[in-house]
C-alpha cells in the first residue's frame, strides 16, 4: 500500500509539475504575494514528503527557519517541493543521506538553504541545470527525470522577485539557495 502511495504523490507532482508550467509560460499574474510564515511552508512541504522521506532513509534537520517573508504561498511550497524531491530522488547510495534547512538572514532578505549529502551535479552540468528539459548526467541515468523542474523553479523565482542560486559538487553535496525578501517593496533581484 506504501508503494502504490507513493506511485500517487509521483503522478500528483508530475500533474502539479504541469499545472505550474503553464502557469509560469502563462503572463497573466497567478500569483499574490503576501507576507508569510517560511516556517508554515517549509513544514507543509515536509509533511508532504514524510512517507518518500521515511522510505528513503534520509534524516531530517531543520534549524533557524521562524521568518516572515514576502512570497506567495503555493508557489514557495512548489518550488521547495521540487527541490526536496530532488534530493530523495538524487541521494547516493551506501552513505547516511541527510537534507538540512536553514535560513541566512539580512537586515532585508532571508536565504533559505536545502543543502543534501546526494550525487551533487558536475562542473560541466551546473551552468545548465535551470535550462528547459536539461537533464544531465544525473538525470539520463534516473529515468523519470523531465528536466523541467529547476526550469519551472527558475521562472517562478524570476516571477515572485526571489534569487537562486545552486552549489554542487559531483558526489558531494548540492546546496540551493533561495533569497527572499522580508519587506513588501525590496526587490531581491536589484
Amino acid at each position: 500500500a506504501k508503494s502504490a502511495l507513493l506511485q500517487m504523490k509521483k503522478i500528483d507532482d508530475y500533474l502539479e509539475q504541469i499545472l505550474y508550467y503553464t502557469r509560469s509560460e502563462n503572463a497573466s499574474k497567478d500569483y499574490c504575494i503576501n507576507k508569510i510564515s517560511l516556517n508554515k511552508c517549509v513544514n507543509n512541504v515536509l509533511l508532504r514528503n514524510k512517507d518518500y522521506l521515511l522510505e528513503s532513509d534520509i534524516v531530517l534537520s531543520v534549524s533557524d527557519i521562524d521568518y516572515k517573508v514576502y512570497s506567495d504561498s503555493k508557489w514557495l511550497e512548489f518550488i521547495l517541493n521540487q527541490i526536496i524531491n530532488n534530493s530523495i530522488k538524487y541521494r547516493r547510495e551506501n552513505v547516511d543521506s541527510f537534507i538540512k534547512i536553514y535560513c541566512l538572514s539580512s537586515n532585508d532578505s532571508v536565504t533559505l538553504v536545502l543543502e543534501d549529502n546526494g550525487v551533487g551535479i558536475s562542473e560541466f552540468d551546473l551552468p545548465r541545470v535551470f535550462d528547459k528539459t536539461f537533464t544531465g548526467s544525473n538525470g539520463r541515468n534516473n529515468v523519470k527525470s523531465t528536466g523541467m523542474g529547476l526550469f519551472i523553479v527558475k521562472n517562478l523565482c524570476a516571477k515572485l522577485g526571489h534569487k537562486i542560486i545552486i552549489d554542487s559538487v559531483s558526489g558531494e553535496y548540492t546546496k540551493v539557495f533561495i533569497t527572499i525578501s522580508k519587506n513588501e517593496f525590496y526587490d531581491v533581484l536589484k
